[in-house]
């Protein structure tokens, strides 16, 4: 059944190798129904997969393959909050190793330009403290930082 709301991913011929990534990396993660082109279009000919069904962490999404007209930006990213220091290892480390590049400040693109932010569950919490001074010195600690070192985080949140 098609979710009433579902994100849709452009890819240049490369959405079921994303969607296997993506399955194969992240929790609650699966590959669903795949179609495949009913005759030639822009991008592609007839048989070529046109669209793929997965989900992303219980999120549903649709992967087209439209061509290479459109690229991926951060002005779009999937947010993961991590409870741990190995799972956010595991998971940058799956993204940045499989072709993908680190940034900054917890943000990550994988191969196919997507980007994500693994964010620390701690980062969130020291960067939200009702304590200005104590928000600021995580906040600036995050600041330094490609990958979030929840140690770092945390000392910087005790001072």
């Amino acid at each position: 059944m098609l979710s009433k709301n579902t994100i849709c991913l452009w890819y240049d011929g490369t959405a079921l190798e994303a969607a296997q990534f993506y399955a194969k990396t992240f929790p609650d993660s699966t590959v669903g129904a795949i179609l495949r082109a009913p005759g030639d279009y822009p991008a592609g000919k007839q048989g070529d997969v046109l669209t793929v069904d997965f989900t992303v962490l219980s999120i549903p999404c649709l992967g087209l393959n439209g061509g290479p007209t459109f690229k991926h930006s951060e002005a779009f990213s999937f947010q993961v909050a991590t409870d741990d220091q190995a799972e956010t290892d595991r998971l940058w480390n799956a993204i940045v190793g499989n072709g993908g590049e680190e940034s900054e400040c917890g943000w990550c693109k994988d191969k196919w330009g997507l980007s994500w932010q693994i964010t620390p569950r701690v980062l969130t919490q020291a960067i939200t403290d009702p304590d200005p001074a104590v928000a600021k010195r995580a906040f600036e600690a995050m600041m330094q930082m490609r990958k979030i070192d929840i140690a770092t985080i945390e000392a910087a949140r005790r001072g």
